[in-house]
């Protein structure tokens, strides 16, 4: 990924944060029956040294390392995602109510139309990765010499990943949906995240944006559009 491509990705990942942060207020507004226990925040999960996938399978997990790589990878200008725990935060979703799709209406009948009417499928997404991956090394088995995705040149892999968030890998499994709405999706969030999910450890991401993370008050700077000075605060009160 070259400098322009990665200042875009940013660019467009920081800008939908506003987004993401009224939806979430707003679902806290209208809480379900059990909604006031699930709405306490989840255990503190910082990312390990040595973390052992709990739902990836050994290929599966290189697949997800490499994805991470190239999507987001080490450069002059920050971290990369594989440096920030992306991986552990992609797995320990998994193993979430959002790896089942259990808060989501999984009913049918499932048609074929524009995004903006909504995911439009059966698999979960613990199952959309696990078929997708299996879809994915197939592929490069059958067009690469018999090479898994892994197991492919950087410079493959990132033409890969071009081609199927551009739907052109002709292929029986919506390989598109999969890398647009999940895996992209998920690299985002775990390399923007809170540290306590898993991803942008030591709020190194927060800290290359100038971002104060949870502090109560920071409004004299943003109104002034001046460069923040301190170190970025976790959830959990961490300072970075």
């Amino acid at each position: 990924m070259n400098e322009n491509s990665r200042r875009s990705f940013l660019k467009r990942t920081i800008a939908i944060a506003p987004l993401a942060a009224i939806s979430t207020s707003a679902t806290a507004l209208l809480p379900t029956a059990d909604g006031r226990t699930l709405s306490a925040p989840p255990p503190n999960q910082p990312a390990e040294e040595n973390y052992q996938p709990g739902y990836f399978t050994p290929e599966e997990w290189a697949f997800v390392n490499a994805a991470c790589d190239q999507l987001i990878p080490k450069d002059h200008v920050g971290p990369g995602a594989v440096e920030l725990g992306v991986p552990q935060y992609i797995d320990r979703q998994m193993q979430t109510p959002y790896g089942d799709a259990s808060r989501w209406y999984m009913e049918g009948p499932f048609l074929k139309g524009e995004a903006e009417f909504g995911y439009q499928s059966k698999l979960t997404p613990k199952q959309q990765y696990r078929l997708g991956i299996r879809a994915i090394n197939a592929y490069c088995r059958a067009n690469f010499g018999g090479k898994a995705f892994a197991e492919l040149q950087p410079a493959q892999q990132t033409a890969f990943l071009k081609q199927m968030e551009a739907g052109e890998v002709k292929d029986e499994f919506n390989l598109k949906t999969f890398f647009n709405g999940f895996l992209l999706t998920n690299v985002m969030e775990g390399y923007f995240c809170d540290p306590m999910h898993g991803g942008n450890k030591n709020m190194a991401a927060w800290k290359m944006m100038g971002y104060p993370g949870v502090r109560a008050d920071y409004v004299e700077w943003a109104v002034e559009s001046k460069p923040y000075p301190y170190g970025p605060v976790s959830m959990y009160g961490k300072r970075g």
